[in-house]
């Protein structure tokens, strides 16, 4: 009876060990560019930068978690900074792309503003900028 014991917890700690999974994102859901666009304002910005997605999967707060106001705020500085930066390369490293066209008089609703938002902090995150 101690042996049956003895096995069938043996093979129950074999089990639990071999059946932890952990998720892993295929390449595909790594590199897949993000579209943020607003169709009703013809605004879209089509983010490459490879990683993006899976900060958004993993990092990001939750939509909701900001207000309209904060995003809205962080984005005029945040493009106010990129742009800077962006059009002095010699000043600046390249790893700036073209400037982005952020206007403070135009309301791109929560979804473009949170998904820009996330853009700068995983911009600031995997090229070490502070922006």
């Amino acid at each position: 009876m101690k042996r049956v014991l003895y096995y069938i917890s043996i093979l129950i700690f074999i089990t639990a060990c071999a059946s932890k999974k952990e998720h892993s994102f295929s390449n595909d859901e790594k590199e897949k560019p993000v579209r943020i666009a607003n169709d009703s304002l013809e605004y879209e910005l089509i983010v490459f930068d490879i990683g993006f997605n899976l900060f958004l999967n993993s990092s990001a707060k939750p939509r909701g978690f900001y207000g309209i106001n904060f995003l809205e705020n962080k984005n005029i500085f945040f493009t106010t900074q990129y742009n800077f930066r962006a059009t002095n390369p010699t000043q600046f490293s390249s790893i700036y792309g073209p400037p982005i066209d952020y206007k403070n008089n135009i309301h791109y609703g929560y979804e473009v503003n949170y998904l820009l938002y996330n853009y700068f902090l995983f911009f600031q995150q995997k090229y070490r900028q502070r922006l």
